[in-house]
């Protein structure tokens, strides 16, 4: 029987203390989340769905919940058309534009989110969207979108574009050939591109301080303002609510993965 390589070990290893130490903080935070008493203490002495109920009978975290879902999926239903057109016209686009395209949409994610977001602050102040449900909807969409980019993207590279040019040949227009014959064999990738744009909307929160505010503020704008004035144990119960949504949504990218494979 061979031996792993040293190298391997010692990779696996980093691996595994890295998921560790990210493990421990939900384990931490989880059993917070059903403590009795008004302060964070861990171990909490008494278990209760007490601050379970403080968010659910507030009005105030019930708006900003609302705010943040109605974000959260307007980006995910923009931006993964807005990605997958892209994606295609980068992988299929002969026009030198092409080349810096790609980049050009990468670009929210290769810049330092603060600079995104005093940029996103500055137009909007000029324009008069500070504040605003369209405004948070249209940085969710800008942000969202190399997320699909990068999803499609891989598919499309491997894609074997023979496929469409036969349906093409047979009378179809590149639309209908692309719904018909492209589109179901990547599904799995747009599915992906979708919940990691939904899931970005979902858990922002720097560019979220800059532009969402008053009846529009989100769900982890009022964590950040309610955790720096006070501790309050309903952070714990909201925090462990998005995680268990977080994990939902990334299963659902690995099963469609999956059955995308065992398709193909």
């Amino acid at each position: 029987m061979s031996k792993l390589p040293f190298g391997r070990i010692v990779l696996g290893a980093v691996v595994v203390l890295i998921l560790l130490f990210l493990m421990v903080l939900v384990l931490i935070v989880v059993p917070l989340s059903f403590s009795d008493t008004r302060f964070m203490t861990f171990p909490p002495p008494a278990y209760s769905l007490r601050w379970y109920h403080s968010f659910f009978d507030n009005p105030a975290w019930i708006d900003a919940a609302r705010t943040t879902l109605t974000a959260s999926i307007s980006a995910a239903l923009i931006a993964t058309p807005l990605g997958v057109a892209a994606a295609y016209a980068i992988q299929n686009g002969t026009h030198w534009i092409m080349r810096y395209l790609r980049t050009l949409l990468m670009l929210p994610l290769m810049v330092p989110i603060i600079i995104v977001a005093v940029g996103v602050f500055f137009v909007y102040s000029q324009a008069g969207y500070v504040n605003t449900l369209g405004g948070l909807i249209l940085a969710d969409t800008m942000l969202g979108l190399p997320y699909v980019l990068i999803s499609v993207g891989a598919d499309l590279r491997t894609f074997d574009r023979t496929q469409e040019m036969v349906a093409r040949s047979l009378g179809m227009n590149r639309f209908r050939s692309f719904m018909a014959v492209t589109l179901p064999q990547i599904k799995a990738s747009v599915i992906s591109g979708a919940v990691f744009v939904f899931i970005q909307a979902l858990d922002e929160t720097v560019v979220a301080l800059f532009v969402s505010g008053g009846s529009n503020q989100t769900l982890t704008r009022r964590m950040f303002v309610t955790l720096r004035d006070e501790i309050d144990p309903t952070i714990a119960a909201i925090s462990t609510m998005l995680t268990a949504l977080t994990l939902c949504l990334v299963m659902i990218v690995v099963v469609s993965r999956r059955s995308g494979a065992a398709r193909a």
